[in-house]
């Protein structure tokens, strides 16, 4: 791979500085040369405050990463408005994190940089400063908008051991199983078999689909959902000429044998698919926004706005969506 990945700021209040700092410092473990929309000076900053020894490097393209990133971390300068102060937020700084997502989408597109992954974003402060979007995933969307298309994006969360991919995300339970249809099913599943295809290299997936229900409804007997709504969806899915299956019971597909049978699991509400991808490795799991036309992975964590600055942050998951972009964007070389 020889375009490098271009790493976004995040909350300048938050630990996104500092993890960026240690990923480069282990550089190491397999992470491909990547660089940082960043402002250099809250960086060189945050390196003097938890003793870490990160040279830097201004660039002023991404061309020029990939020869220093053995030497220096090389940072692409988005320059805050006012210097961060770890663990206080502050709106001011809105506009330079909403310009470094903005500039690493814009550089993926115009193929300058092989994928983006960013740093987390703090939602509060930026509603304070006009964004209007739920999070993260929906701006991508906006930015990713082409001939007045926005594309659907698809939340999966991904460790060695597992994928999970949620049809409903950020709902209540009494609002999930309302609001559930076999046409999100079979919407979501459609994108997650193209992008596992795509981007994971596998060649004809194997989607497992879970159930709603306790025991997938049991006939009926523990809920109507799973024969009115999930299993529909699974057999139009397999009309599509995708290897779906199930409904499975959810509490007996997550085990190590159950696994070793499909490639991503399905799930019908958040906790279904969170709860054992962050039980098998809650500090290396990644998020994968599927359904774009760029490819973009994060950190499966918040700011941590509490141990900001502090240098106790734990790196993983970041080096983690470092590396999984890097294999993903070998793997979308290949398949063009």
């Amino acid at each position: 791979m020889t375009l490098p990945l271009a790493l976004t700021m995040g909350e300048p209040a938050g630990i996104g500085g500092e993890i960026s700092l240690m990923a480069w410092a282990r550089r190491s473990e397999g992470v491909k040369p990547f660089f940082v929309l960043d402002d250099p000076d809250r960086l060189a900053s945050l390196a003097r405050r938890i003793a870490l020894d990160v040279p830097l490097v201004a660039i002023e393209a991404p061309e020029a990463a990939p020869g220093a990133f053995a030497r220096a971390l090389p940072v692409l300068p988005i320059r805050l408005a006012y210097p961060a102060t770890p663990g206080k937020l502050d709106p001011a700084n809105a506009s330079a994190v909403l310009n470094a997502i903005r500039r690493a989408v814009a550089l993926v597109r115009a193929g300058k940089a092989a994928a983006v992954v960013t740093n987390p974003i703090h939602k509060h402060a930026l509603y304070e400063a006009g964004f209007h979007h739920p999070g993260h995933t929906e701006f991508l969307a906006e930015l990713a908008a082409e001939n007045g298309h926005t594309p659907t994006p698809v939340m999966m969360l991904a460790c060695p051991q597992l994928r999970v991919v949620p049809v409903t995300i950020h709902l209540p339970i009494r609002r999930a199983v309302a609001d559930l249809t076999s046409e999100m099913i079979v919407k979501t599943g459609e994108i997650l078999a193209r992008d596992l295809a795509q981007r994971f290299g596998k060649a004809k997936p194997r989607i497992a689909v879970a159930g709603l229900n306790p025991h997938a409804g049991e006939g009926g007997a523990l809920g109507k959902e799973d024969d009115e709504i999930v299993r529909p969806a699974i057999e139009a899915l397999k009309k599509l000429g995708i290897d779906a299956t199930g409904p499975w019971a959810p509490d007996s597909m997550f085990h190590a044998d159950a696994r070793a049978g499909y490639d991503a699991a399905l799930c019908m509400y958040h906790d279904q698919a969170l709860i054992p991808i962050k039980t098998l490795d809650f500090h290396g799991g990644v998020n994968v926004t599927l359904g774009l036309p760029f490819i973009r992975t994060s950190p499966d964590h918040g700011t941590a706005l509490d141990i900001a600055g502090s240098g106790r942050a734990n790196p993983a998951s970041l080096i983690a969506a470092l590396k999984l972009a890097g294999a993903m964007a070998e793997t979308s070389a290949d398949a063009a």
